[in-house]
Parts: structure tokens; sequence; C-alpha cells
């Protein structure tokens, strides 16, 4: 084990990609049941297939880009064992030029989930934690897990949250049994006005839940938006407006690859009405000021 500690070449980079998953561990071993990872894959039509973290990180190199990498634990509701996070922060370390490691942790296992955002921060150097509510099974506005942001919060790491529908479980029966309403940003509301000091980005645009996405992040300054999981060339109209103007410096660049690809999501931004006087934030600086990289 070596603890993480990054070896970013900010002046030089071009972008911090802050929502790229890894699928494959060291062992071949899937991020999501096999029923689930073909789903989505058909969903997305993915292009790249599932790299494993260290060709995540050849990837981005060759992009002069960095990437913030996770998997996510979602033992409790999919009974499927995780990618654990000491799998994916040591990768980052090897790679710590050009990778950024968020940990995962099941909130339903209660306080052992406590104490291990605690132990990874503390043994392993993760940068922040991602949550996706719909999979993972759980309200994020619960107060059960109240325990849990403070020790996040305590830490000074970020809570990064699926917003909005998702591909995992599309068009599977009842959705494979996944609850979109456990997505919807307005629950992260309760959690940024209890929790002043978590910085919350909220991913992906919050389709059906723009309005309410936007709504939270003007009030509560704690929250950010991630632009992954869409092509940007169908990005709610609010939404670029938020970015253009009152947002622009929390709005960050991502991808959700190997979902989507950063090649595809920078042709494609070419098309939107965002301006170029703010792409640097968008694609690096506000990742920069909210990671504490500068």
């Amino acid at each position: 084990m070596t603890r993480y500690e990054p070896a970013l070449d900010i002046e030089a980079i071009q972008a911090i990609d802050m929502h790229v998953h890894i699928e494959i561990g060291e062992h071949g071993h899937g991020s999501l049941p096999p029923d689930l990872a073909e789903a989505a894959a058909k969903y997305f039509s993915a292009e790249i297939g599932r790299p494993d973290l260290d060709s995540v990180a050849s990837y981005y190199r060759e992009r002069n880009m960095a990437a913030v990498v996770f998997s996510v634990d979602s033992e409790t509701a999919l009974d499927h064992p995780p990618i654990l996070t000491e799998e994916v922060a040591d990768g980052a370390a090897r790679n710590n030029d050009v990778l950024i490691p968020f940990g995962s942790v099941d909130p339903n296992k209660g306080a052992a989930a406590v104490d291990r955002v605690r132990y990874l921060v503390e043994e392993y150097g993760v940068r922040g934690f991602k949550f996706h509510p719909t999979v993972q099974g759980f309200d994020p506005s619960d107060t059960a897990w109240f325990p849990l942001y403070g020790a996040l919060q305590d830490a000074g790491v970020v809570a990064l949250f699926h917003t909005g529908q998702t591909g995992i479980g599309a068009g599977m029966p009842g959705g494979r049994g996944f609850r979109l309403a456990l997505s919807n940003p307005m629950l992260l509301d309760t959690v940024a006005a209890e929790f002043p000091e978590l910085q919350i980005i909220m991913a992906h645009p919050s389709v059906p839940w723009q309005d309410e996405a936007l709504s939270v992040a003007t009030h509560k300054h704690n929250t950010w938006i991630d632009l992954s999981g869409w092509s940007p060339k169908y990005f709610p109209a609010e939404l670029v407006r938020a970015a253009n103007s009152y947002l622009k410096n929390r709005v960050l660049f991502g991808s959700d690859f190997p979902l989507l690809t950063p090649d595809r999501w920078m042709r494609d931004v070419e098309q939107t009405p965002l301006k170029p006087e703010v792409m640097p934030g968008i694609m690096k600086e506000n990742a920069v000021r909210l990671l504490g990289l500068g």
C-alpha cells in the first residue's frame, strides 16, 4: 500500500474529468453483476469497452487530462461484491500524475461505513466518495445517514452523488427494481443544509429534475454540478444558461467514462452555446479549487 499523494502538473493538463468509473478490478471482477453490466453497455452504446485501471490512466495520459476515478459499493442492494476502494486508491497512487481516487462505501452497512470512510481517508488518501442512491438503495435525505455525512465533512472530502435518471437497469423488467426517485437532487438539499462545510457534487444533468438541481445549487453554495453522463448537445437549456452565468464557478467537466468518453464530450460540446470564457473554469479551474489542487 502506498498512500495517495497527487503529482499532477496542473499547469500542463488541459482538463480534469470528475466522473470516471473503474468497472473491472485487478482480477477481472466487475463492478456490476453481469446482467446489469450488459444492459448498461447496451443502453449507452459504450464505444470503448471496460478498461482496467492502468488502461484508464494511459487513456487520460494520452489526452493530457487528469481523472477522478471510483467504483460504487452496492453490495447490500445488489448482493454483489464491489471493486474495493483500496484497489482503486493503489492504482491511483501508481498513476498519480493523472488519477485522483474517490472511495465508495455502502451506506446500508451503517457504523461500518462510517468507520470505513475514516480508514480510507487516513490510510489511503482518497479525496472524495461516490454515492448512487438509486443503485445503492437509500434515501440520501434520511437522518440515518447523518453520521456518515458527518465523517465526510470532518475529513474534508467531497461527496459525489448520482442524480437524475440512470441507464443502470434501464430496459430490464421493472428497471431491475431500482427507484429513480431516490436520485432526485432535492433530497440533497437536506444534506447540504445540515452539513454546510461538506462539498457536494450533484452528478449529471438531473433529468427530469434539472430545475430542482439548479435550485439547490443556487441556494446552497456547498453544492456543485458535474456535466457527465449526457452528450453536451442534449444538455437542458436551463443548465447551459446557469453554467454560462450564475453557476459558472461551480460547474465541473465530467464524462462518465467508459460509458461516455471525454473525446465525444469535447467534440459535442462545440455544438452547445456554452461560452468560451466559462470553459476554462468548467474544464479544470473549478475542479482545482474544489479538490484543493492549486
